[in-house]
């Protein structure tokens, strides 16, 4: 009884509280037909009034975004920002990274990289301390000493002193040795005092030493028990070599088994203690391509970031417009040189002719990219140039005139001949497009002074082959030239000889007034006295003809996209385009202004 008591009890609570939801409800629909439907009808009399007013929320609301986008580009800016990998293709295979044997350009990269000298060129080819805080030079002219900056150190953690740099120069110097480098180092004799100082004393005066000071120190540490001998087949140049530049060694890999296709990628990482301060990139790495086709193709397909070797603009190239193309002049000239020993060019009056019968200017107009004329053994830029004293300007009636004068006669077909022998002679020059094109045009404007010039072009190992044994009448060929006035190498008659280190005196030009003026002139130390020195050397130059000046030559890179950091100055080598590798960045990133 009781229990059926508390059961209709809880029924009448539960059907109480379902009618007091269904009263609610009936409510709510009420009070929202009253206060919301049935108010649509008056919209219509205030629309111009709620448009207005959802109208200027939009524009608060718009005017607030935008307001806000132009405060962040205000306030923040895309630059380059660190990190990254650059990736760059190089021509040619890797033998060394030692820097007394990298002379390849694959080689020379690896070492620049890797390695740093007491001195290097800046962006603005200044020469500057690298691992040296300054040197200076004693009253006689004859000795230098360089201080080395505190606290430098090898990419493997030990102490840099001047021991190294000792070990370095004594190394060069050692015939057992066999470095390239041997022959601008002979009768030097260097010490190092205390660890931070090393001095270089001459046999004479050398006004030009200091350029000698630029190449890679390497460390005694991990060479001075490898026997001089054995230097240039060390595991260090190969396996693991250790600089102090800006990148330290990290991996190679080598990819196929063909010579002509295989591609050896290195890898190198940032130096964090590199004296010009930690390079920017994550990584760097170099891949060194034997087939020319390959590294295109590669780059094309963006797997690059740079490109280096080539001559010129592959045309898959040319119209890319993410490619970035660096045409940095080089301190050197193209020159046609006359060996004066041949008996053609013997004559003084024929190689004058040969200076006057061509148009430098109108093969330049030709090439492929921006450069300017060499009409002197100096260039503009170098201490005692004298636009005074130049070669012999292209004039044509004067050239056909000095070969009448010498007594060589135009023929039937338009070829000078002189004692039944015709006035034709061979130039050999690298087989490249730009070289096909030079000599082309000066095969055709000699031909019109009457003189037929035969062209040889070789391949590589060919051409090095006919220049090593002047295998030639006239080579084409680019000499470096340098900062530094002092072309001895090129003109003195020593260096025509040929028990030279070099035999770089090409044209075998043999001149008394000019040898002693080259003597005289890389001896002095002040520049006004240097350019009194040198005058006599430009006559002699000027009225000797051994030479027919042309252009300066660039070299050539390619990246794909803004390389930051990465300028375009002029340099001395290729491979002077690193003189500001650790400022390199390749990622862009909106960062506060």
């Amino acid at each position: 009884m009781k229990f059926r008591f508390f059961k209709m009890r809880f029924r009448r609570r539960i059907n109480k509280r379902r009618q007091q939801v269904e009263d609610l409800g009936q409510q709510a629909e009420r009070s929202v037909d009253k206060l919301i439907f049935k108010r649509f009808s008056r919209i219509a009399k205030v629309r111009r009034f709620v448009i207005g007013w959802v109208g200027l929320i939009v524009l608060l609301i718009g005017g607030i975004l935008l307001q806000g986008f132009n405060l962040a580009n205000y306030y923040q800016s895309v630059r380059p920002v660190d990190g990254g990998i650059y990736r760059e293709g190089v021509l040619g295979t890797f033998s060394t990274a030692n820097p007394l044997y990298a002379t390849s350009q694959v080689d020379s990269t690896v070492s620049k990289l890797v390695f740093s000298g007491l001195l290097h060129y800046n962006v603005r080819n200044q020469l500057v301390g690298d691992l040296a805080s300054s040197y200076e030079l004693d009253a006689r002219g004859t000795t230098y000493t360089v201080h080395l900056k505190p606290n430098l150190s090898w990419q493997d953690g030990q102490a840099l002193t001047s021991k190294d740099v000792l070990f370095t120069y004594t190394s060069i110097q050692n015939p057992d040795a066999q470095s390239p480098l041997n022959g601008s180092w002979q009768g030097i004799t260097v010490a190092a005092p205390d660890p931070l100082t090393v001095t270089f004393k001459l046999p004479s005066p050398l006004a030009s030493f200091p350029n000698n000071l630029v190449n890679g120190i390497v460390p005694e540490h991990l060479l001075k028990n490898v026997a001089a001998v054995d230097l240039r087949t060390s595991d260090f140049n190969t396996v693991k070599p250790v600089g102090s530049g800006p990148f330290a060694w990290n991996a190679i890999e080598v990819q196929g088994n063909d010579p002509q296709t295989a591609q050896e990628q290195l890898a190198f990482v940032p130096f964090d203690h590199y004296v010009g301060g930690r390079p920017r990139l994550d990584q760097f790495v170099m891949t060194a391509y034997a087939n020319q086709e390959k590294l295109i193709s590669d780059f094309e397909k963006g797997q690059l970031n740079g490109l280096a070797g080539l001559n010129d603009v592959p045309e898959a190239l040319a119209n890319d417009s993410d490619v970035q193309i660096h045409n940095a002049m080089l301190t050197a000239g193209v020159y046609s040189f006359f060996k004066t020993s041949s008996p053609i060019l013997s004559s003084q009056k024929v190689r004058q002719a040969l200076v006057q019968a061509a148009e430098p200017q109108a093969i330049i107009s030709k090439i492929s990219y921006p450069t300017r004329a060499i009409r002197s053994p100096l260039l503009k830029e170098q201490v005692a140039y004298d636009p005074s004293i130049l070669q012999l300007k292209p004039n044509l009636p004067v050239a056909k005139s000095l070969l009448d004068q010498d007594g060589w006669v135009v023929g039937k077909d338009g070829i000078r001949t002189k004692d039944g022998k015709p006035l034709t002679f061979t130039m050999v020059a690298a087989d490249s497009p730009e070289y096909t094109l030079v000599t082309s045009q000066l095969k055709q404007q000699w031909r019109r002074a009457g003189v037929d010039l035969k062209v040889r072009l070789l391949d590589s190992q060919d051409f090095q082959n006919a220049l090593a044994y002047h295998d030639y009448d006239a080579v084409l060929y680019g000499i470096s030239l340098g900062t530094d006035p002092d072309v001895f190498v090129y003109w003195d008659s020593t260096q025509a000889d040929i028990r030279s280190a070099n035999r770089l005196n090409l044209s075998e030009y043999k001149s008394a007034v000019a040898d002693e003026a080259l003597e005289s002139g890389r001896t002095r130390q002040d520049a006004g006295l240097r350019t009194v020195k040198y005058r006599a050397f430009l006559q002699a130059w000027q009225q000797d003809a051994p030479a027919l000046g042309l252009y300066q030559p660039r070299v050539l890179y390619l990246t794909r996209g803004n390389v930051a950091g990465l300028t375009d100055s002029v340099l001395n080598t290729g491979t002077d385009r690193y003189n500001n590798v650790q400022n390199w960045q390749i990622r862009q990133a909106k960062v506060a202004n």
